[in-house]
């Protein structure tokens, strides 16, 4: 299944309130994520996705991108 990068950043931005400017490569902490957040970030990834991210991995997908591609890995 392909994950489109936009639908991953909508989640960050609604859960993050981020800009919703946010690019597919800008690491989210640096525009203002908090560690909080991260945490209701994890669990709206994993049910609007179904998936399971572990902790480790999660922790350093920083960017969208990134966490795009962990959820495509994921993916059955």
């Amino acid at each position: 299944m392909a994950i489109e990068v936009e639908k991953v950043i909508d989640v960050i931005v609604t859960v993050g309130g981020l800009p919703a400017a946010i690019k597919p490569d800008d690491d989210i902490y640096d525009a203002g994520f908090s560690s909080i957040r991260a945490l209701q970030l994890l669990t709206e990834l994993e049910d609007g996705f179904g998936v399971t991210l572990p902790d480790d991995r999660f922790s350093v997908a920083r960017t969208p991108r990134a966490l795009c591609e962990l959820i495509q890995e994921l993916t059955p």
